[in-house]
């Protein structure tokens, strides 16, 4: 069996180039970004906002469900899989075809580096364009969403990384320590 790893957390975190450097780690592998899948709607996209429509929920949930498929396809195939998403109070729905044991092992990363380290990261990648408020304000709005809830993740068996003052290459000798390979 090869391993699936789902890594999420806030945006401006480091998920990408994470999930990336990760999926290089071993000899077959695919990195999946959901938010890729997401923007191949050509017509009728709808982003992220503060307030979820029924359209974004379905959009995101769509992207999920495929990104769901591809992981299991690839991961039959003897691929490493690397599930690279945004944290939502729906993932555990959304993501629940992962969850099945008889399955590919899943190792399961929240990226959590302090909020104000994810705002000045976000500065950094977005400079002065219109980007940085509109991921700034994603940035609020999932850290207090995730705030309450990071130790009921914990107990569910996700592994909380606080990747503020860590290199990209001790961020994935992280993961790999704390989930490695079967």
């Amino acid at each position: 069996m090869t391993p699936i790893y789902l890594i999420v957390g806030p945006p401006a975190v480091g998920k990408s180039t994470t999930s990336r450097a990760l999926a290089a780690h071993f000899p077959k592998s695919l990195y999946i970004p959901v938010d890729d899948l997401r923007t191949m709607v050509v017509s009728g996209l709808v982003l992220p906002a503060a307030v979820w429509t029924d359209e974004l929920a379905q959009q995101i949930t769509l992207a999920r469900q495929t990104a769901v498929h591809t992981a299991l396809t690839y991961s039959r195939a003897g691929f490493a899989v690397v599930i690279d998403d945004f944290w939502d109070a729906n993932h555990a729905v959304d993501y629940a075809g992962l969850l099945d044991p008889t399955l590919s092992p899943l190792g399961k990363v929240v990226l959590y580096p302090s909020q104000v380290e994810a705002h000045q990261r976000n500065l950094k990648r977005s400079g002065d364009t219109p980007a940085r408020g509109y991921i700034d304000e994603g940035i609020r709005i999932v850290y207090q969403q995730l705030k309450p809830v990071i130790s009921q993740l914990e107990y569910e068996g996700w592994q909380i990384i606080d990747t503020t003052a860590l290199s990209i290459d001790a961020v994935v000798s992280a993961i790999l320590s704390l989930i490695p390979p079967p």
